[in-house]
């Protein structure tokens, strides 16, 4: 392991308030990135934790097709020891291949009081790009974060054609800066990324999805225009005549479930670090780009699961887009793709 790799795991482990004599559960799968799970044990060592390894077989998949990227890891599967386990932990790695952020479990495990950092399933190298910083990026998020919460509606238009609002009453608002700050606290590394879950009936418009925009699920860039129709909160017509809109059409009916239509959460970018051309550079089979979802000015525009409405499905697309303006209550925040202020 490369000791600068590992000494920004340890940074970064630092970040989210880890100290000597804390018990750290290291939770991975059979699937899990093995170089990935070995650094953050040893960087979790290296900074006086109490390691434990929580490692759960890879279930099949339950799903007719493929599921990528979700955040939605079942390899919990409810197992009641795995659970006691991370739930008596100060604070949880999460190197599943998924994520814990819409596992069933993960409730129990916060309310219990640990603090849950998700790793993703990356190259450990690509990490030495989002090492913590100063705290600027922190600053940066919260800023954004007490706008979002400020507003009462997020319009987003394009020049592709997207014209978006969504009704912020009753959203569920969340800003990562890639540290878990607390007790109960969950936080994804890398960070740079303000989202809403909206309420139900609070999303309406046309999403179109741009040459160069980013199917996260599919790990691909589009080539053609797909114009997305919403009403309540749901997808209603995929419009093109091309590859991409066809591939979107047959992943969503393999599920045959309404709620894989339902909008799940929107938001922005805020990393310098994060690059949107990163997809490019390695192979699909050790990404799950990650990163894409926070480059600096992005409008994160995701299908799915949505607690806070009350929806679950494991159908799930994660659409990070270029070139989008933002506003909340009129007032800019991104501007054609670039953040203001």
């Amino acid at each position: 392991m490369e000791h600068r790799t590992l000494d920004v795991f340890r940074r970064a482990l630092v970040a989210s308030g880890l100290t000597a004599g804390e018990v750290v559960a290291v939770l991975s799968e059979s699937t899990s990135r093995t170089a990935l799970v070995d650094v953050a044990r040893l960087a979790a060592e290296d900074l006086g934790g109490r390691v434990v390894d929580v490692r759960m077989p890879t279930p099949a998949n339950p799903g007719p097709v493929a599921i990528r990227s979700t955040g939605s890891s079942i390899a919990l599967q409810g197992n009641p020891a795995a659970i006691a386990a991370l739930s008596a932990a100060d604070l949880v790695l999460d190197c599943t291949v998924e994520g814990l952020l819409h596992a069933p479990e993960l409730p129990a495990i916060l309310g219990a009081g640990a603090r849950v950092l998700m790793i993703p399933s990356e190259d450990p190298e690509a990490f030495e790009r989002w090492a913590p910083d100063d705290g600027a990026l922190k600053a940066r998020v919260l800023a954004g974060l007490e706008r979002l919460r400020a507003a009462s509606e997020l319009h987003v238009t394009s020049p592709a054609g997207t014209d978006l609002r969504v009704q912020l009453a009753g959203a569920f608002t969340a800003g990562s800066w890639g540290a878990t700050d607390g007790p109960g606290t969950v936080a994804h590394w890398p960070g740079g990324l303000v989202v809403a879950f909206p309420a139900a009936g609070t999303v309406a418009g046309t999403v179109v999805l741009a040459p160069g925009d980013v199917n996260l699920t599919f790990k691909d860039y589009l080539r053609d225009p797909v114009r997305l129709t919403i009403e309540n909160d749901r997808v209603v017509d995929i419009d093109g005549h091309h590859l991409d809109a066809d591939l979107l059409r047959s992943y969503l009916a393999a599920f045959d479930d309404e709620e894989a239509y339902s909008v799940s959460h929107v938001g922005w970018g805020m990393n310098p670090a994060a690059r949107w051309d990163a997809l490019m550079l390695v192979d699909k089979r050790e990404t799950n780009g990650i990163e894409l979802r926070a480059f600096a000015g992005n409008f994160l525009f995701s299908t799915g699961a949505n607690e806070n409405a009350g929806r679950f499905t494991r159908g799930h697309f994660d659409f990070p887009m270029r070139r989008c303006t933002l506003r909340l209550d009129g007032e800019t925040v991104v501007d054609a793709g670039r953040i203001v202020g």
